[in-house]
């Protein structure tokens, strides 16, 4: 008997023994086959990794580098310790660490001032080491203070195989990351500074008539990519950082040790087009739907909705969100004077009646104490059990 009319006769006949027949998942494809030292890919919204190889292998960033250089600038910006319009003093080091090197650089001339934005999008567009240089040296007083910012950024966002010994990238058996890291960094990018990021969509930028293209080819081959950032050293290899939003839906992919700047381009795309294709994010739960009402004991109100405050999403196989359910499990009793995101409990998610994640449950809104009556009341009927 084929699969398929197995299929059939098992459906007939437990249908109409009134079993209910839960239908499975729809099968994902493989993920492509990417001839790299790893990659990750990340569903933005949920912050699950929808495909990966070696995502936690300890590799070079190279340039990637310059994504948390540019976070800790931008941070400071947010607390208000720099802004766009500083003028920033070059330094001797910043400009002959590139020269000595013939390194990508900005062109930076020593002695002169230039300012905060003007230094971030030479990093970002142009890659330059003599940029990153200097705005290190001006917020932390040294490449080396500020690479300790960095390592307690890393820490702050949860990187544990990450470490930097310096602000460019240059090879260093002390400095590493991995593709899960990357996307964990790209994805923290992105939602806190959201209009900061996007400097990382920009195609060119030119500082004293030297006009450099960004080298994210990607943002020529697909108009949903918009960031993030490429990295090459002869150790690294060819790596890119990259991001690219669809119909509302963002995806981050980290491509780590490829062989060409043309392979980690196409690797990237093929990558960022499974995902889009196979994938779909869904919103499960949320403050605006509760997924319980319970009752409020001692409350001015007697009831309160449980759920979850933040939005909680779920990177899911395209097509099976109808096979979602939301089992919640209250653990504890509302008794009020409640606060909201106060525990009550948990939810399991299931996916064609399979466990995929469990999340707390939390009184969504305060309830404060009744009158003398509704708590003596409710206090025996607590005692009642009832």
């Amino acid at each position: 008997m084929s699969p398929t009319l197995r299929a059939l006769v098992f459906f007939v006949l437990f249908s109409g023994l009134g079993i209910p027949v839960v239908a499975s998942a729809q099968a994902v494809p493989a993920p492509p086959a990417i001839d790299a030292k790893s990659y990750a890919l990340l569903d933005y919204d949920s912050g699950e990794l929808i495909a990966s190889l070696n995502p936690d292998l300890h590799v070079e960033p190279a340039s990637l580098t310059k994504v948390m250089t540019v976070y800790v600038a931008f941070d400071e910006i947010r607390q208000g310790r720099l802004h766009l319009d500083d003028p920033v003093l070059i330094s001797e080091n910043a400009w002959r660490v590139s020269m000595d090197r013939d390194e990508s650089r900005m062109f930076l001339d020593v002695g002169s001032r230039v300012k905060v934005s003007d230094l971030l999008r030479g990093i970002i567009v142009q890659s330059g080491n003599d940029a990153c240089i200097a705005l290190a040296e001006h917020i932390a007083g040294s490449q080396a203070a500020f690479v300790d910012l960095m390592n307690q950024y890393a820490k702050t966002l949860g990187l544990t195989d990450t470490h930097f010994a310096d602000v460019n990238g240059m090879p260093d058996a002390n400095h590493y990351t991995s593709a899960r890291d990357l996307v964990i960094l790209a994805r923290a990018l992105i939602r806190n500074f959201p209009a900061e990021y996007k400097m990382f969509a920009e195609r060119d930028f030119t500082w004293h008539k030297i006009h450099q293209d960004n080298r994210n080819g990607l943002l020529w081959k697909d108009p949903s990519v918009d960031g993030i950032k490429t990295g090459h050293t002869e150790s690294a290899g060819y790596c890119l950082l990259s991001s690219a939003i669809r119909d509302g839906r963002r995806l981050i992919a980290a491509v780590m040790g490829t062989k060409s700047w043309a392979y980690r381009e196409s690797a990237s795309l093929e990558l960022l087009n499974y995902g889009f294709r196979f994938y779909e994010t869904d919103r499960v739960l949320g403050p605006e739907a509760p997924v319980a009402t319970v009752r409020a004991y001692k409350g001015a109100t007697t009831q309160v909705g449980v759920g979850t405050l933040a939005p909680v999403y779920l990177a899911l196989p395209a097509g099976s969100r109808a096979q979602l359910a939301v089992q919640p499990q209250i653990t504890q009793k509302a008794i009020a004077p409640l606060s909201a995101g106060q525990s009550l409990g948990q939810a399991t998610i299931l996916l064609a009646g399979k466990p995929i994640k469990t999340v707390p449950l939390v009184a969504l809104r305060d309830v404060a104490a009744g009158g003398f009556w509704r708590r003596l009341i409710d206090t025996i009927r607590l005692w009642l059990g009832w």
